[in-house]
């Protein structure tokens, strides 16, 4: 059975609990400048304290392995922040790799906008601590062509570069724009999720963890809201670590753990 820790508190008190390079993947998503209160909880962010927990997830994750930030920007006076862009540029500082910067494509706007195109994404900057060491791709998407064909590019001194590829497999690995609708893959039974402003949806949480996880493996949530992404690391065969400071958002994300653990034991 999965091993679940779940701390109420502020997470940067709360991750001194965790030793030194014992998370295999972190999947989290901080406040959103100023997009959300979170219950007022939002009133003790800023870039500094962002700064400090960037510290504590360095320490705390392994060589080799994996911190997916989900992350959006606001619009003030007419201009984006760039919060999610200074962010970036400071877990590289740390030592953190860029690895890969995926797209959250949610199909659907909360505010429109009268001056430009409306804004459907939100960042998934995946970070690796040295050299990624896990990754399962996942393969959905229906290859256009099997068989034999032409592949083409440009040398570094512009030439063509043409020669042939084959292409044997019916599904190749999906792009790293992924398509999920806001609160997408919640069951009718698990509506409780939705007291939370700004919840993942499931399929999200889930292929990240598929991703760039194994099964055994502890993933972390330090910004664990309703919990999602620790009810798939458990329906995926993982140990958990769930941190919350808002008392309401702590206690639905327990149940639905709880829950989800409850599930396994059924079958």
């Amino acid at each position: 059975m999965s091993e679940i820790k779940l701390y109420k508190g502020d997470c940067l008190i709360e991750m001194n609990n965790i030793q030194d390079n014992t998370v295999d993947l972190t999947v989290t998503s901080p406040p959103y400048d100023n997009l959300r209160t979170y219950g007022g909880a939002i009133d003790g962010w800023s870039f500094k304290k962002f700064q400090e927990i960037a510290k504590q997830l360095y320490r705390i994750t392994k060589d080799g392995r994996i911190v997916v930030w989900i992350v959006g920007d606001s619009t003030i006076k007419g201009s984006e922040t760039g919060t999610s862009f200074k962010q970036a540029l400071y877990f590289m500082e740390l030592g953190f790799k860029l690895h890969d910067t995926m797209i959250w494509n949610k199909g659907s706007f909360a505010f429109p906008s009268q001056n430009r195109y409306h804004q459907v994404f939100e960042y998934m900057f995946i970070f690796s601590k040295g050299d990624s060491a896990i990754f399962n791709p996942i393969k959905d998407r229906r290859n256009m062509y099997i068989g034999i064909r032409g592949a083409s590019g440009r040398k570094s001194n512009g030439e063509r570069n043409i020669g042939k590829s084959m292409v044997t497999e019916e599904f190749g690995k999906r792009f790293n724009v992924w398509d999920y609708p806001i609160g997408g893959g919640h069951s009718a039974s698990d509506k409780i999720a939705f007291k939370h402003p700004a919840i993942f949806p499931e399929n999200l949480a889930k292929d990240h963890i598929i991703s760039w996880s194994n099964e055994g493996d502890t993933i972390l949530d330090c910004f664990m809201g309703s919990g999602t992404t620790g009810k798939m690391a458990i329906l995926n065969n993982r140990n958990f670590i769930g941190i919350e400071l808002n008392e309401e958002y702590f206690d639905i994300a327990d149940k639905r753990i709880k829950e989800a653990q409850r599930q396994l034991t059924l079958f």
